[in-house]
């Protein structure tokens, strides 16, 4: 089982309320690194890692330890140089991790990006609150050591461009104790 001090590159779990872009930083990244990109999402819809799906969301329901089975062999290799994106991180174990990234976005922006993804209306305000009141960034920072944890504001394409380019100075330049020295 791999951990930061052994692992050969880092991993990354790029976090935070659905519409703040982190599958298409979480792709970015890994095509700039050559990592493996996982969308947590697509895994879960195509090999059946839920209990069912939930109509008034309109999505699948997780199955958190089918998820972990399904990814563990992956995450706790050696070479490492994974990129998975979810909204949420509190229940996947610390050690897979060298950087949890949240990104946060402007409540009006997520707003219109989660209508035009026609989310209910349900969803939508309450995703929008979650984002509000940074639910997401505080289950990154009571799940993993705040040397792991990075928040990035993901408004615009040009901060998804810079955070994509801290990021993967970040995995570029990888020590076990590079994070705490990275600006965000």
């Amino acid at each position: 089982m791999a951990t930061s001090a052994t692992r050969l590159r880092p991993n990354i779990l790029i976090a935070g309320t659905p519409g703040t872009g982190k599958s298409t930083l979480a792709a970015q990244v890994a095509d700039s690194l050559g990592f493996t990109h996982i969308d947590v999402g697509k895994e879960i819809r195509e090999n059946d890692l839920h209990s069912g799906y939930d109509e008034e969301y309109k999505c699948h329901v997780l199955d958190e330890d089918k998820l972990l089975d399904h990814l563990e062999d992956r995450l706790n290799a050696t070479d490492g140089g994974y990129v998975l994106d979810y909204h949420g991180c509190d229940f996947f174990p610390e050690r897979w991790f060298d950087l949890v990234a949240v990104l946060r976005c402007d409540n009006t922006i997520l707003y219109d990006r989660l209508k035009t993804r026609g989310y209910p209306e349900k969803k939508l305000r309450e995703n929008v609150e979650c984002e509000i009141f940074g639910t997401l960034l505080d289950e990154a920072t009571d799940s993993y050591p705040a040397d792991v944890v990075k928040e990035f504001q993901s408004d615009t394409l040009e901060q998804m461009e810079e955070n994509a380019e801290v990021i993967v100075d970040f995995a570029k330049n990888w020590k076990p104790s590079s994070v705490s020295d990275m600006e965000s």
